[in-house]
């Protein structure tokens, strides 16, 4: 079983806050916000301001994903506004340890995300200052894209690093990710799917989470 994180980049933006207002009932476990910035990823999202005005709207933890370069400007901003775990790339600030130890003081769980052709050996001297590692499994800046079914001995090998550090860290997983691979994904070591068209798309999200989760 995992946790399941629609992605409210699927969800209706003219309804923000009724499709928000459902998650909870349909046995999601958090939120997952992704900013997008337009330079780091080649698409726009939106800033804190829609997670402030979210954040009346569910009781779930908001997980933002900040896909946008140099995150460090903003760290403080997005805490304020409400985030519960802030996520940035590895790659996209220079100064990875300074970044996360920032966000720890912001007071959010801190969490780092890998694209696909980044290794997890990056990670090997931050682990102590992470909650949570996102490992994306398409490269960021679209829904809707596909798995990229390599990126399970990716999984895997984090998992393995994980438990040999003695942390208790979440893998979370984010691209491409349905009811037909997630028990694939789950097996690797992820304990957390982002879903965003798969949930949002379908004509009963309830029941998709709950396959997703492995329920």
């Amino acid at each position: 079983m995992a946790k399941v994180a629609p992605s409210i980049l699927s969800a209706d933006f003219a309804n923000m806050g009724r499709d928000i207002g459902k998650l909870e009932s349909w046995g999601a476990s958090m939120v997952h916000c992704d900013v997008m910035d337009g330079v780091y990823v080649p698409n726009m999202s939106f800033g804190p301001q829609l997670i402030s005005a979210i954040k009346p709207y569910t009781s779930l933890p908001l997980d933002v994903h900040l896909m946008i370069t140099q995150p460090e400007r903003y760290v403080e901003m997005f805490a304020e506004a409400g985030a519960d775990i802030i996520t940035v790339h590895q790659e996209a600030t220079v100064h990875l340890h300074r970044t996360l130890k920032l966000i720890s003081s912001c007071g959010p769980k801190v969490a780092v995300s890998l694209n696909p052709a980044t290794s997890i050996s990056t990670l090997e001297n931050v682990l102590e200052d992470i909650d949570m590692v996102l490992i994306m499994t398409v490269n960021p800046g679209y829904g809707g894209q596909s798995f990229i079914p390599a990126m399970l001995d990716k999984i895997a090998a984090m998992k393995q690093m994980i438990e040999e550090s003695g942390r208790d860290i979440d893998i979370q997983v984010d691209g491409g990710v349905h009811a037909g691979n997630a028990s694939d994904i789950i097996q690797a070591g992820a304990n957390i799917l982002v879903a965003g068209s798969a949930v949002f798309g379908s004509d009963d999200p309830q029941k998709a989470i709950k396959e997703i989760g492995g329920l």
